[in-house]
């Protein structure tokens, strides 16, 4: 079996993406600093070295293939948990100035130990719901791209996030595979939220059969100011 360095150089060039040394290593700290604190948190349910890497660090960073990252400045992962995909992200593309968020304070406080660890600059980890980070004037509208690998669907999470893009700025939702059916149910709080839908890029992440959708949405309006809505509503009753 290849050294897991080797085997994670040859899946990002596939991507288009080249990595240094130091770089290489800054993913080997992440990697230790992920499953020690995974003892007493619960931060991933995979752990497998190559796992990790494939499932983890080369899914967050594929987005690249089809939305290439290059000329973003400035980025917020919307329920980033343990830093996916913006961490990932912020190795590789150190030019880009990142905001995690999460509203679970230990996966925050694991998170800004990461952040020491690894040097990084201009990367923030704030504790919040999005709905309330939303409402501060300091996030709000203020990012060329927001991303969110997470699980609810994609009514609730363009209200957790496109308030956070300013006009010209785009959302990129991570999904699975089977993706048409959600983005049409979708539209309409799209619409409304001030968003358009651009595309659906798809790709097969390296050495895998893992299929990933990327749900490109695009900031054609500013997001009427009563969005989000309070805490939980986004997730209880997404907009039809």
């Amino acid at each position: 079996m290849k050294r897991i360095d080797e085997c994670f150089v040859e899946q990002l060039a596939r991507l288009n993406i080249l990595i240094s040394k130091d770089q290489l290593n800054m993913f080997q700290t992440y990697y230790d600093m992920l499953i020690e604190s995974n003892k007493v948190m619960n931060l991933t349910a995979i752990t497998d070295l190559y796992e990790v890497y494939k499932k983890h660090f080369v899914d967050s960073v594929a987005i690249h293939k089809v939305f290439p990252l290059d000329s973003v400045k400035t980025l917020i992962d919307v329920g980033t948990g343990a830093g996916f995909p913006g961490v990932p992200i912020k190795i590789l593309f150190p030019h880009i100035k990142v905001t995690l968020v999460d509203s679970l304070d230990k996966r925050v406080r694991f998170l800004r130990d990461l952040i020491q660890e690894l040097n990084l600059d201009h990367v923030e980890a704030v504790h919040s719901r999005a709905e309330d980070l939303a409402k501060d004037n300091l996030y709000r509208e203020q990012y060329d791209l927001s991303i969110s690998r997470a699980v609810s669907n994609l009514s609730t999470l363009a209200e957790y996030t496109l308030p956070f893009v300013q006009k010209g700025g785009n959302f990129i939702s991570y999904k699975g595979n089977e993706v048409e059916e959600e983005v049409e149910t979708a539209k309409r709080a799209i619409q409304i939220l001030g968003g358009s839908v651009t595309s659906i890029q798809q790709i097969k992440l390296p050495d895998s059969d893992i299929m990933r959708s990327y749900v490109i949405i695009n900031k054609i309006d500013e997001t009427p100011s009563k969005y989000p809505r309070k805490a939980g509503k986004p997730e209880k009753t997404p907009i039809k």
